[in-house]
């Protein structure tokens, strides 16, 4: 069978052919969570391979879009989370629409009355607020919502996905201690996202718990953006005790913490250790390469795809609030720190 036998393609086909049962590819069609996720790939494959076209009843209205909604598009980033809704959005049939609304009232309005005159299957937001008033306009267009990284406490009945954002900020600030450093300096988020305090949150019960005080003067606010990391690392290697490691609670903000240590002529890690947070693929490209906290983005795209599905599909779901696991990755941007350096433990 070819791409071009989509039309002729029977969930029975693709079944034989992936070596999974026929319930096996419904439930990777429905989204539903209980597939392994190499069983879930080998048969999403499939279905985009041969361009699967699910047959829907008539007395459900198929859109075939999701739109999934970011305040920005000028991050990796945010290309991560598109390739995962997009990579269920094709297993499924469904095409995506990409919006970003700029943190403005009015784009968000003229958002919503575009998605007035068009119908959708479902919405995805990334690090917004859902407002009450949006939520409910939604509602009333009867349109399903899943918040990926809410920046604020969306009602119960909106679904969320995130990562261990707490766990990824103790286990980066975890890892900089076992390797000698004290004096750690860390360039935090936006502080109105949850993800953002979440990692904050993480680096101080690291620090607490090694027995190193916590000093604010070391705590730099940023952005997620290269330049709040170049002027966070700047504003931090100005201080009388400069740190000898610098924790971003982002990798673009990473980046920017590398171009400052360079322009001062000091090396990374000889001199001063980084650690990001994101595993962006530049990552392991960045010299040297960049240790940092790996969330997993693109299976946060395709789990709020599939959610959004499941729900557009009358379906219930396994949890409203899922937290997908972070992971260190050490490289080479971190060491111990250079021989002279103060230890106030």
């Amino acid at each position: 069978m070819g791409a071009d036998d989509g039309r002729r393609v029977t969930i029975t086909a693709i079944a034989r052919e992936a070596g999974v049962s026929v319930p096996t590819v419904s439930r990777v069609l429905n989204g539903r969570s209980d597939v392994a996720p190499g069983t879930r790939e080998r048969v999403e494959e499939l279905l985009r391979h041969h361009g699967y076209r699910r047959r829907t009843s008539r007395s459900v209205r198929r859109a075939g879009l999701v739109d999934l909604v970011f305040n920005d598009l000028d991050s990796p980033w945010a290309v991560e989370i598109i390739r995962g809704v997009e990579d269920v959005g094709h297993g499924a049939g469904l095409g995506t629409v990409v919006s970003a609304i700029h943190r403005q009232p009015t784009a968000a309005r003229q958002w919503l009355q575009n998605l007035r005159t068009r119908a959708t299957d479902g919405v995805i937001f990334v690090t917004s607020h859902l407002s009450p008033p949006l939520h409910a306009q939604l509602r009333r267009l009867n349109v399903p919502v899943v918040v990926v990284d809410p920046a604020g406490v969306p009602a119960m009945d909106v679904p969320t996905i995130g990562a261990t954002n707490w766990a990824g900020g103790l286990a980066a600030t975890e890892h900089l201690l076992s390797i000698g450093h004290r004096r750690i300096g860390f360039v935090a988020g936006p502080t109105h996202l949850l993800c953002s305090r979440a990692r904050l949150d993480g680096y101080r019960a690291g620090l607490e718990a090694a027995g190193v005080p916590v000093d604010d003067a070391l705590i730099y606010p940023g952005d997620f953006y290269h330049a709040s990391g170049f002027s966070g690392a700047t504003a931090l290697l100005d201080l009388p005790d400069p740190p000898t490691a610098i924790f971003a609670a982002s990798d673009q903000m990473a980046f920017g913490v590398h171009e400052a240590i360079r322009r001062r002529g000091l090396r990374v890690p000889d001199d001063v250790s980084v650690v990001g947070f994101d595993d962006l693929p530049e990552a392991r490209w960045a010299s040297p390469p960049l240790t940092t906290v790996r969330q997993p983005l693109v299976e946060m795209g395709r789990l709020a795809a599939r959610t959004v599905l499941r729900l557009s599909q009358g379906e219930g779901i396994d949890s409203p609030r899922v937290e997908l696991a972070t992971e260190l990755v050490v490289r080479d941007s971190t060491a111990a720190p250079p021989t002279g350096s103060p230890d106030p433990s």
